[in-house]
C-alpha cells in the first residue's frame, strides 16, 4: 500500500522506497561497543543496498525492575550517539520518555522515537512533532489499529507529517504478546509508513519475574510475515551476544545471523513487489 516517503537523515522510508532497516542495540553499553555494531551494520547493509538507521537508547525507563541496567543516562548517552553518528554518517534514532528532554535529543539525533507505553501522552507526542525532526511512534500493545489515527492526529496538528508508525505486538492475557499483521495495511491506510518491530514483538512481558522474557527463535518468522505484509522497515535490536546484554538479551538477534536473515527478507520483499506489478 501506499504511503508518503518520511526521510530519516540521508534514508527514505515509504511510498516506492525499498524496505529499510532500523537496527541497533536496545541500550548503550558504551561508545566503543555502539561503534562496532553500527559499523558491523552499515557492512551488512551496504552490501544488501538496505537503507539503514540506527537505533539506541540512552536510558530504559520502563524496566522491569528497579535494580534493571539502564544505560549511560542523557548525557553520556547523547556525546556516545553523536559520535557515533558522526564517524559512521549514519542517521541515529533513540527515545524520548519526557517533554523536557525532546529539545536536547532532538539536537543530536535524526529522529525520535515514542515508546510505546507513551503513546498516548498528549504532550509528548506534541513536543516530538514541534521538534521538526521524524518521530517513530511504537503502537502501545493496548492499542487496536484503528485507535493509532488519534495518535497520529496529535504529531500532525504540529505540522510535522514526518511520521513512522511502528508495529510491536498486542498483549494477550499475561506476559505474552501477538501480533496481528491485519495491522500493518490498516495503519498504512492512515498515509503513513509503518514499521514492524521483529524484536520486542516476541517479548514476554514481565514474564521473568524481574525482567522480560522472549521468544527469540520466533524473530525470523514474524520478519517475513510482516514484509509479506508489505511493511515498509524491520525494526530489530541486535546485539554480537544477546545472551550477555543487559537489557532485553532474550529478544535481541545475533549479529552474526543478521546478514542471513536480512537475505531472505530481500527475498520476500522481491517476492512481493514482483507479485504488486
Amino acid at each position: 500500500m501506499s504511503t508518503r516517503e518520511v526521510g530519516v537523515g540521508s534514508v527514505q522510508i515509504g511510498g516506492k522506497n525499498p524496505l529499510a532497516l532500523i537496527a541497533g542495540p536496545c541500550v548503550i553499553e558504551g561508545e566503543e561497543h555502539l561503534l562496532g555494531i553500527a559499523e558491523r551494520l552499515q557492512e551488512i547493509c551496504a552490501k544488501l543496498e538496505i537503507p539503514l538507521v540506527l537505533k539506541s537508547s540512552y536510558d530504559k525507563a520502563n524496566r522491569t525492575s528497579l535494580q534493571s541496567f539502564r544505560g549511560p543516562g542523557i548525557e553520556r548517552g547523547l556525546q556516545i550517539l553523536s559520535r557515533v553518528r558522526e564517524k559512521t554518517g549514519l542517521p541515529v534514532l533513540t527515545d524520548v520518555h519526557e517533554v523536557a528532554q525532546v529539545a536536547s535529543v532532538a539536537g543530536v539525533v535524526d529522529a525520535l522515537q515514542i515508546p510505546a507505553f507513551l503513546c498516548r501522552q498528549t504532550d509528548l507526542l506534541l513536543a516530538a512533532g514541534q521538534s521538526g525532526l521524524a518521530v517513530n511512534v511504537k503502537k502501545g500493545q493496548f492499542l487496536s489499529p484503528g485507535e493509532v489515527r488519534r495518535v497520529v492526529e496529535k504529531v500532525v496538528s504540529t505540522g510535522n507529517h514526518r511520521l513512522l508508525i511502528t508495529e510491536r505486538g498486542t498483549s494477550f492475557g499475561y506476559n505474552n504478546l501477538v501480533v496481528d499483521m491485519r495491522a500493518l495495511p490498516i495503519m498504512q491506510t492512515l498515509g503513513y509508513p509503518v514499521v514492524f518491530d521483529a524484536t520486542h514483538s516476541v517479548q514476554l512481558p514481565g514474564g521473568a519475574g524481574v525482567a522480560s522474557g522472549g521468544q527469540r527463535e520466533y524473530i525470523p518468522h514474524l520478519a517475513r510475515a510482516a514484509v509479506a505484509a508489505g511493511c515498509n522497515a524491520i525494526f530489530m535490536e541486535v546485539h554480537p551476544a544477546p545472551d550477555e546484554a543487559p537489557s532485553d538479551g532474550a529478544t535481541m538477534w545475533p549479529l552474526g545471523e543478521l546478514e542471513s536473515l536480512l537475505r531472505k527478507l530481500l527475498r520476500v520483499a522481491a517476492a512481493v513487489k514482483e507479485g504488486d506489478s
